[in-house]
């Protein structure tokens, strides 16, 4: 016999859940269905178990290359790479849980199952034999079925030799060379994770810069670094093919007209991702999709099928966990009848967590200028900072960049330490239009690395103080 509910949500990431406690806040009568743990990629194996890596690595590079810095002697200096993992798993697996938690404190219904429409008001549920278990009847469907990594022929991922992040993360053993395909920020931190390890990684992009989304001075600076690390970097390389020998993978490139081997353990497929739309019933109701994604009018995120939704990854870019979430709080809303304020896409902070860490909101120097603005640019080296030197992290800067005839803020880079922390003051800022006047005003706490935010405020009006 059919559930009945007003607000049935098909997918438990960062879209999903979120949506379904802010329902529960408002009073509506909420299931959400996922065959999975709550939490989707980013709690299960994304944002949340890469960043356990990721510190992981960056206690053992300070350990290992800048004890001596800080007069601490270190002998004998190791590391247990399954314990590595198993600590990102342990930490996974407890905020998946407190997820669960979340949603029944907020009287949300949860089914565990595989979810597929069947009308525009009723989903179906399976278990992993393909059994139908189960079925919903709601007033409004939310698919939240989040996005996958993208594979291509010549990158043939068979989750051994060729990998995806996916693998990446839960390796039994640790590969001695690794090869990463595609320099986005997922590609990046895995470089960055398995370089400081001992793994001899080889970067390859088809474009002219890692992080192609970032401003062109912070790219070629994280380039000088990863490079310094030993990481090799091929960018305007287009892969022509990956074949497995072996234990080996070969990786032929094509750069500058030439064709280069490049041999490897494993290989990662970092080249994107694309929407998780196939076998959810979506064909048969019609809803319309754009470039394998769900296509919605992101004023209410409803789609061509009234009462149908769709939010997060699955509606295309920006593939972020916090970009999920505020669409799906923005959908609800919606429904509920509030007065609400469209997401804003042109103020969604990006981070990535390498180190140096790199963050960044709104245009980019070229970005601005195609757009027609004159601009001022402020910049500060952390260099200069006497936090950033007291704390040994020197490396980076910060870069502002300004309209020219109004003051007012269009776009904030930070390479350096706690950038990923310190865009969130760029962000607020941008979304108030905050002007290199009112940023050079506001009085910063000393010694604070968010001090070179306000200088390199000042340094686009030629006031900086300490440069």
């Amino acid at each position: 016999m059919s559930k009945n509910y007003e607000i049935a949500i098909l997918g438990g990431g960062p879209g999903g859940y979120v949506a379904a406690i802010r329902a529960g806040h408002l009073g509506f009568k909420t299931v959400v269905i996922d065959k999975d743990n709550l939490g989707g990629v980013c709690l299960n194996w994304g944002c949340i178990p890469t960043k356990s890596l990721l510190k992981n690595a960056e206690i053992f590079d300070i350990m290992k290359n800048h004890s001596n810095d800080f007069g601490i002697s270190v002998e004998g200096l190791s590391f247990d790479f399954s314990k590595i993992i198993k600590r990102s798993r342990d930490i996974s697996d407890r905020i998946t849980k407190n997820v669960e938690l979340l949603v029944k404190k907020n009287k949300v219904d949860r089914i565990r199952g595989f979810g597929k429409l069947a009308s525009k008001n009723q989903i179906d549920i399976f278990d992993n034999d393909g059994k139908k278990t189960d079925s919903v009847i709601a007033e409004k469907i939310i698919i939240a079925t989040g996005a996958r990594p993208k594979t291509i022929p010549s990158i043939p991922v068979d989750k051994k030799n060729i990998i995806t992040s996916t693998e990446a993360m839960s390796l039994e053993k640790q590969p001695k060379d690794l090869i990463v395909i595609g320099a986005g920020a997922i590609g990046i931190e895995f470089a960055y994770f398995y370089s400081v390890l001992g793994t001899k990684v080889t970067v390859v992009e088809m474009l002219d810069q890692i992080l192609p989304v970032e401003d062109k001075e912070v790219a070629e600076t994280l380039t000088k670094l990863l490079k310094k690390r030993g990481i090799e970097i091929h960018t305007s390389a287009k892969v022509e093919k990956a074949e497995v020998k072996g234990d080996t993978v070969i990786v032929t490139i094509e750069k500058d007209g030439k064709k280069i081997e490049l041999k490897a353990e494993k290989v990662l497929n970092a080249i994107g991702v694309t929407g998780n739309v196939e076998g959810f019933g979506l064909e048969g109701l019609g809803v319309e999709l754009f470039k394998n994604h769900i296509k919605v009018d992101k004023s209410n995120y409803q789609t061509n099928i009234e009462g149908i939704y769709a939010i997060g990854d699955v509606i295309g870019p920006p593939w972020l966990a916090h970009v999920a979430s505020a669409e799906g709080i923005n959908c609800i809303e919606n429904i509920k009848g509030l007065h609400t304020t469209p997401v804003n896409y042109d103020n969604i902070p990006g981070c990535t967590y390498c180190i140096p860490q790199v963050a960044s909101v709104g245009m980019t120097e070229k970005t601005a200028l195609e757009a027609g603005y004159q601009l001022k640019i402020g910049k500060f080296p952390f260099m200069a900072s006497g936090k950033a030197f007291a704390v040994g992290e020197r490396d980076g800067f910060v870069k502002l960049i300004f309209d020219a005839k109004y003051g007012e803020l269009l776009g904030a880079h930070i390479i350096g330490a706690e950038a990923t922390e310190m865009i969130a003051e760029l962000t607020l800022a941008k979304s108030l239009e905050a002007t290199y006047e009112s940023i050079i005003k506001t009085v910063h706490a000393h010694p604070t690395l968010s001090e070179s935010i306000m200088e390199a405020a000042a340094n686009a009006n030629n006031e900086s103080i300490h440069i």
